[in-house]
C-alpha cells in the first residue's frame, strides 16, 4: 500500500527537472502542482526563475498543465500570463482532475510525469493513475489550513518510508 505514496524521484525543486532528464524517462508531458510546488501558496504570479523554466520546457517540447487544488481565479491569474493550460477546483488525489489534464496534454500516461509537493494529493492521486512522480521539497515553510491538515499524516508516512530504507532529501 505505501507505494502508492512512494514518489518515483524526491527532487528539491522543479529546477532539478530538465528536458533531456524527461526525455531520458520518455516523458513529453508534465501535471505540476501550483501552490508550494511552483511558487509559495501566498504568492499570486510566477517568479522570473519559474517562468524561465516553463519557457525552457516548452521549447523543448514538453507540454504543460497546471491541476490545483486552488481556485479558477488563483490559477488562471498565474496560468494565463506564461500560457499553460490549467485544471482548477481539481479534488486531487480523486482521478478526475488528471484524467482531465491528460485531456489537454493529448498524451498517454506513460509519456506523462505529476510534480507536487504532497504525498497525500499529487503523489497518490497519480500514482494510482500509474504516471511518474516527482515529490519537490516545497517551497515555503508555511501551508494553507488544509495543507496543514495533510502534512500532519503525511510526517507519519515520511517515518514509514524512512522504516523501509527509503532515501529522501534529507539522506542525498
Amino acid at each position: 500500500m505505501y507505494k502508492l505514496f512512494l514518489p518515483n524521484e524526491f527532487v528539491t525543486s522543479v529546477f532539478e527537472i530538465t528536458p533531456e532528464k524527461l526525455y531520458q524517462l520518455g516523458i513529453r508531458g508534465l501535471i505540476t502542482d501550483l501552490d508550494n510546488t511552483l511558487i509559495e501558496w501566498n504568492r499570486k504570479d510566477a517568479t522570473e526563475e519559474v517562468a524561465e523554466w516553463m519557457q525552457i520546457m516548452k521549447e523543448a517540447g514538453i507540454r504543460i498543465v497546471i491541476a490545483s487544488n486552488n481556485s479558477e481565479a488563483r490559477v488562471k491569474r498565474f496560468a494565463e500570463p506564461l500560457e499553460i493550460p490549467y485544471v482548477y477546483r481539481a479534488k486531487k488525489p480523486l482521478g478526475l482532475a488528471y484524467k482531465a489534464a491528460l485531456e489537454k496534454l493529448e498524451l498517454s500516461r506513460r509519456e506523462v510525469a505529476m510534480i507536487g509537493d504532497q504525498l497525500l494529493t499529487d503523489i497518490f492521486g497519480a500514482k494510482r493513475l500509474e504516471l511518474y512522480t516527482f515529490l519537490v521539497r516545497p517551497v515555503a515553510e508555511s501551508d494553507g489550513f488544509v495543507t496543514r491538515f495533510n502534512r500532519f499524516f503525511e510526517k507519519r508516512l515520511f517515518n514509514v518510508l524512512k522504516r523501509k530504507g527509503i532515501t529522501m532529501w534529507e539522506e542525498r
